[in-house]
């Protein structure tokens, strides 16, 4: 195809409000560099972490909810990014994206040209000095709030399904993230695994994922949302004002996946049998909670934080895909130039599954 000169894309112009995002119609369309492949974008999911970058939540300034990290922002943060490191402004987020290979870089198959690709979120960086140093695609680099997008070409997965793009571009971000957090815990048959914060993206897909590997899923959600976690195939309910501790017991259950931490940490803490595991990749309820080390150790409990993934991660995803075993749940879709009006709606939290912004 002959590329356009311009598209339209978000800039993200510094870390604030809605305003901080400038809809823009004159932006540059990108070449894909040697080793990278230029895609137009068939969709784009909304994040946590595209909302939490916006207003600085990452930043060590923040000790509240994703609500209150706005006010408590000092614009200038140097560590308001989730590596701790500046961002680059301006700044095209999206780190959740479906489209097609349109051309590629130097060093990269022609035959590639047509592809349908999901491109990974969490990437390891081009100048990596261990294992644990990743990018965000649409963090560290340009992203998917736009009509093209550029990405290395290792990490835009080819993906072979009926699904539409709508659909597949609720996948990458939060599925990649629950599969890398759940495989890192070691959930398995036989766990009765909590999770936290399950209607929400990340959440909903540990609650398929948890049950694709066998483990009995107890999902807390509001209960207005119980209906669609049951569909998901959740085994049990809680409230999301529930004491698990009170409502399941102490010493109930073997795995926590918990993305929302706050002031119900230590009743989840408490709900886990001697052995049991803790694992984290979300704090939405506030990032700072209280912990008696005693628990810890008299218990012999494993913590797992997860952030960076394992190279096997987006393709079992792909795989898992491809053979039907987990499904989209898409709640609504929005134009691109919507976007302060899809995040508003993304912040109230009154939806199960992913918002989709199509450019």
């Amino acid at each position: 195809m002959t590329l356009p000169d311009m598209m339209h894309a978000v800039h993200l112009t510094g870390h604030g409000g809605p305003e901080a995002l400038e809809f823009r119609t004159d932006v540059p369309v990108p070449r894909p560099g040697p080793g990278e492949v230029l895609i137009e974008i068939g969709a784009a999911g909304i994040n946590n972490t595209d909302i939490n970058t916006r207003i600085g939540w990452y930043s060590k300034a923040v000790e509240g909810d994703t609500e209150a990290a706005a006010s408590a922002l000092d614009a200038d943060a140097e560590d308001a990014s989730w590596t701790g490191r500046p961002l680059i402004f301006p700044r095209i987020q999206g780190a959740d994206a479906c489209g097609r290979i349109v051309a590629v870089g130097d060093g990269v198959d022609a035959g590639r040209i047509g592809e349908r690709v999901m491109v990974a979120s969490l990437q390891p960086a081009a100048d990596a000095a261990d294992d644990w140093d990743f990018i965000t695609w649409g963090s560290e680099c340009d992203g998917g709030f736009a009509q093209f997008a550029t990405a290395r070409s290792a990490h835009a997965h080819k993906v072979d399904s009926d699904l539409s793009d709508v659909e597949l571009a609720s996948f990458p971000c939060a599925y990649s993230t629950a599969e890398n957090l759940i495989d890192r815990a070691g959930c398995g048959a036989g766990d009765v695994v909590l999770i936290t914060g399950a209607s929400g993206g990340v959440g909903s897909a540990a609650v398929q994922l948890c049950k694709r590997r066998g483990a009995t899923v107890i999902a807390m959600a509001s209960a207005g949302k119980h209906e669609q976690m049951q569909v998901l195939g959740a085994d049990r309910l809680l409230d999301r004002h529930d004491d698990p501790a009170r409502v399941l017991g102490e010493q109930s259950i073997t795995l926590v996946v918990d993305l929302v931490a706050g002031a119900g940490f230590a009743s989840l803490i408490a709900c886990l049998k001697r052995g049991g595991r803790y694992a984290t990749s979300g704090a939405i309820g506030g990032p700072l909670v209280g912990l008696d080390v005693r628990d810890l150790y008299l218990k012999d409990l494993s913590f797992v934080g997860a952030t960076a993934q394992d190279a096997k991660t987006m393709p079992n995803l792909i795989r898992y895909i491809e053979a039907g075993e987990i499904r989209p749940l898409v709640a609504r879709t929005f134009p691109l130039s919507d976007i302060h009006a899809a995040q508003e709606v993304f912040a109230r939290k009154a939806f199960v599954g992913k918002l989709v912004l199509l450019p």
